[in-house]
């Protein structure tokens, strides 16, 4: 028998762990990115209707 076997196999168990971890931690954050857009709605704030300057930005459609 080899000796580095159980030392590989419990390297290679280590790196696929913390690689699923990774990956489920990537995945929680995104969905949490998502719920928090969708769930969120920003109230209504003053804004320019526009007078021709340069400057001056304004909402392309208020929902107010």
């Amino acid at each position: 028998m080899n000796a580095q076997a159980p030392h590989r196999q419990r390297k290679s168990w280590i790196i696929w762990s913390l690689v699923t971890m990774g990956l489920a931690l990537f995945v929680g954050a995104n969905a949490h990115l998502a719920y928090v857009a969708f769930a969120s709605q920003p109230d209504c704030v003053s804004h320019s209707k526009g007078s021709g300057e340069a400057h001056d930005y304004r909402a392309a459609k208020s929902a107010c």
